[in-house]
C-alpha cells in the first residue's frame, strides 16, 4: 500500500463499528486505529488502555517502578543473606538466620527491569563527502527507452537528508535506482562527485543474498582481513548472535534478510545512503533502532518510505515525485497528505501543489530548531568519536606490542643469549606499554562515556538537507 492507501484503511478502520484485532508494526497506523494494546511479553500477555504512544509511556513508567522494586529487593536479599552468613553458625542468633532463609525462599522476586529490544547499532562515521555528492541535470528517467520522470534537476550535498513523497507507481524507486546507478539515464546527465561511496538498500536485493551462506560468511567475504570476533560482535548489533551467525540466510525470513542486508550495507561506511522502503518485513523494535541509527548517521540520505514516524524523524527536506515530474516539496508529511486530499477535490484545493495549512510555518519552525539542536550535539560529537577511534587503534597496537614482548621475555632463550642489555631494554619497553596501554584505555572510556551523555538526551541527526 502507498502512503495514500495507508491513510485511507487508517480512517476507514477507525471508523469501523465492529470488533477488530490488528498486527502492525507502523506505529503511526496504531495511533490512528487502535484503542488498546494487547503486549506479548516473556509469554505473557498485558492489555493497556490507549493508542501505542499511550502504550509506550505506560510501559516506561511501568518499567521504571519495577526497576526501582528490583533495587530494593536486591538490597534486602543482600541485608538477609549477609546476616544468615554471619549468625548461621551462632546459637543465639541460629533461629532468627533461619528465619531470614525462609523469608528469603518466600520471597516472589521481581525480574529486573529491561527494554526487550535486542538491537543496537550504529552507523559509522562515512569518509570524507564531495560536494556535490551527486548531481542529475535535465535527465530523463525510465526503462528501455520509455521515459517515467522527465527533465529532472537535482544536486545532492553533503548532509542532506531527503525523502521522496509520492504515489506508487509515480517513479520513486525509478529516482533511487538511477542516483545508485543502477539505471542510466535516458537524456540528460548524471554525475558523481569525486569519493562518492553509495549504499543503497532496496528489496530486490535480498535476492542477491547467497541462500547456502551464513551471516558471518557474508562479512568474511567482503572484509576477509576482519578478525572473527569482531564480525560477530558486529552482526550481534543486528540480532544475529549464536547459531544464527552460522545458519545459512536461505531459511531466514523476511526480516531477517532485510536486516542482514542493512547489516553489510552500514559496514561499508557510505556516504550516500539510498534506502527505498527499508521498513518492509522490519518489526517494532527494529524500525526504532533503524530511525535512532539514522538520525545520527553523520552522511547523506535519500528516502522512501511509507513509514510516517520514520520521514518525521530522519528527513530534513521532501521531494515531490508525481505526474512525471520530481521537484522540491514545500512542506512536511502532513502537508503532503493535505496534498493527497487536494488531488480528489475539485476547484481551488485541487489545483494548488502545496496547499497552505495554517501550522505549516510553526511545524516549519519546529524542524529548523530541531535540526540547530542537532548540529550542535554534532559540533560535540565529531571530535570525540574521531579521538575514540584513534584511541581503539591504538590500544589495538599496544596490546598487539604487549603480547610480542610478554611472549619474548616469558622465553628462557632470551636470557640465555647473553645480551644483558637487550633484555632490560626489552623489560623497560614492556613496563611502558602497559603504562601506555592502562592510559590509553581509561581515556577511551572517559570518551565513550562523554559520547553517552551526548547521545542520551536528543537525537543526533547530520546537516539539513540543501537540494538545488
Amino acid at each position: 500500500l502507498d502512503l495514500d492507501a495507508v491513510v485511507w484503511l487508517e480512517r476507514w478502520l477507525a471508523q469501523y463499528r465492529g470488533t477488530l484485532l490488528l498486527v502492525s508494526h507502523d506505529r503511526d497506523f496504531l495511533d490512528g486505529c487502535v484503542t488498546h494494546i494487547a503486549h506479548i511479553e516473556s509469554r505473557r500477555l498485558a492489555l493497556y488502555s490507549g493508542n501505542y504512544s499511550s502504550f509506550e509511556e505506560q510501559r516506561a513508567a511501568r518499567l521504571a517502578v519495577q526497576q526501582a522494586m528490583y533495587e530494593k529487593q536486591q538490597r534486602t536479599i543482600a541485608h538477609m543473606t549477609a546476616f544468615v552468613a554471619r549468625f548461621r553458625a551462632k546459637a543465639s542468633k541460629a533461629r532468627q538466620a533461619q528465619s531470614r532463609l525462609k523469608a528469603l525462599d518466600r520471597l516472589e522476586h521481581v525480574a529486573p527491569a529491561h527494554v526487550d529490544a535486542p538491537f543496537d547499532f550504529e552507523f559509522p562515521a562515512p569518509e570524507r563527502a564531495p560536494d556535490p555528492l551527486l548531481t542529475l541535470e535535465d535527465a530523463d528517467l525510465g526503462y528501455a527507452g520509455r521515459v517515467i520522470l522527465a527533465k529532472v534537476q537535482m544536486s545532492l550535498r553533503p548532509g542532506a537528508r531527503i525523502g521522496l513523497l509520492g504515489p506508487n507507481g509515480a517513479g520513486k524507486s525509478t529516482l533511487v535506482k538511477t542516483m545508485a546507478g543502477e539505471l542510466d539515464v535516458v537524456a540528460g546527465r548524471r554525475l558523481e562527485g569525486h569519493g562518492l561511496k553509495v549504499g543503497y538498500f532496496a528489496q530486490h536485493q535480498l535476492e542477491q543474498l547467497t541462500p547456502d551462506s551464513s551471516p558471518l560468511r557474508h562479512l568474511q567475504l567482503a572484509e576477509p582481513r576482519a578478525r572473527e570476533l569482531e564480525l560477530r560482535s558486529y552482526l550481534g548489533s543486528f540480532d544475529f548472535r549464536g547459531e544464527m551467525a552460522d545458519a545459512p540466510v536461505g531459511a531466514f525470513s523476511g526480516g531477517e534478510k532485510s536486516r542482514l542486508a542493512l547489516a553489510l550495507i552500514v559496514r561499508r561506511r557510505p556516504n550516500l545512503l539510498l534506502l527505498d522502503e527499508p521498513t518492509n518485513h522490519l518489526d517494532l523494535e527494529m524500525r526504532h533502532a533503524l530511525t535512532r541509527a539514522l538520525a545520527e548517521y553523520e552522511g547523506s540520505l535519500v528516502l522512501v518510505s511509507h513509514d510516517r514516524a520514520l520521514l518525521r524523524t530522519v528527513c530534513d527536506g521532501f521531494m515531490l515525485v508525481a505526474d512525471g515530474k520530481a521537484s522540491e516539496f514545500d512542506g512536511d508529511v502532513d502537508d503532503y497528505l493535505a496534498w493527497l486530499t487536494g488531488r480528489k477535490l475539485p476547484g481551488e484545493l485541487a489545483a494548488s501543489r502545496n496547499p497552505v495549512l495554517p501550522d505549516r510555518e510553526a511545524r516549519r519552525a519546529q524542524r529548523e530548531t530541531a535540526n540547530a539542536e542537532r548540529q550542535a550535539r554534532l559540533a560535540l560529537r565529531r571530535p570525540l568519536a574521531r579521538e575514540a577511534e584513534r584511541l581503539e587503534r591504538e590500544i589495538a597496537e599496544l596490546e598487539a606490542e604487549k603480547r610480542s614482548l610478554e611472549t619474548r621475555l616469558a622465553d628462557t632463550a632470551f636470557y640465555a643469549s647473553g645480551n644483558v642489555a637487550d633484555v632490560h631494554a626489552t623489560t623497560r619497553r614492556a613496563t611502558e606499554v602497559a603504562r601506555l596501554l592502562a592510559a590509553a584505555e581509561e581515556r577511551w572510556l572517559e570518551v565513550q562515556s562523554d559520547l553517552d551523555a551526548i547521545g542520551d538526551h536528543v537525537m543526533i541527526a547530520p546537516q539539513a538537507a540543501i537540494l538545488s
